[in-house]
């Protein structure tokens, strides 16, 4: 199980780093609270994991290759459902453990599935806006679902906030690591820490910036 935790922490912090080409941030991330560390998360969650997905309304060409993406991470064979096939709706927690710090970021795909796709000129087409959400939670809120399974499938739960600073723009650092030093706590279902993983490696071979290497998602 552990094979996959190191490509997992360096494919989420290229799919940060694609989200921060795309987004305006405060300049020095030290200096802000957890309320606005966590609205920064959120941003680069969504549009670095929606990063591959955003031009699919633009044209064929464009639309074809966000769906192809979806397809084959989202989409999963379903003899439960009645079109024969389900979407990837994983929900994830982030936050921190420190009483007071009010970093909780919650992160969901295909939230929607109604809202997946709409009509375009040139055919049915994949809506980015309704693949990734990402939400703000006070420490209230984050408290009330961090245990409900219905609304949370893992929880990744950082010391602090300064632990999560420390590690914006490392590269020699991975998962087992910062469970071994206790910066980082999971709770839940860890199989959706492969598939968070998967997605993200994915996004980088899309975007010719990793080699390809094993998915790590359950299959």
């Amino acid at each position: 199980m552990h094979a996959g935790f190191p490509c997992f922490t360096r494919d989420i912090q290229e799919v940060l780093r694609l989200g921060a080409d795309n987004a305006d941030l405060p300049e020095n991330l030290e200096a802000v609270g957890g309320t606005i560390l966590a609205s920064g998360m959120a941003v680069l969650l969504k549009l670095g994991f929606g990063f591959v997905m955003r031009d699919s309304l633009i044209d064929e060409e464009r639309s074809q290759k966000a769906l192809n993406f979806f397809n084959n991470n989202f989409v999963f064979t379903d003899p439960n459902s009645p079109t024969g096939e389900s979407y990837y709706q994983g929900k994830f927690l982030i936050r921190t453990r420190k009483p007071g710090d009010d970093m909780n970021v919650y992160l969901k795909f295909c939230e929607n599935p109604s809202a997946l796709f709409q009509d375009t000129p040139f055919g049915r087409c994949l809506n980015p806006l309704a693949v990734v959400s990402t939400e703000v939670l006070d420490e209230e809120e984050a408290q009330r679902i961090e245990k409900d399974p219905d609304q949370v499938d893992l929880v990744i739960r950082f010391k602090d906030i300064s632990s999560i600073i420390g590690l914006i723009g490392r590269t020699d650092v991975d998962i087992v690591g910062l469970l071994l030093e206790n910066i980082v706590q999971l709770t839940g279902n860890v199989g959706h820490l492969f598939k968070l993983g998967a997605i993200a490696k994915d996004t980088e071979i899309e975007l010719g910036l990793g080699s390809v290497e094993a998915s790590f998602a359950p299959q």
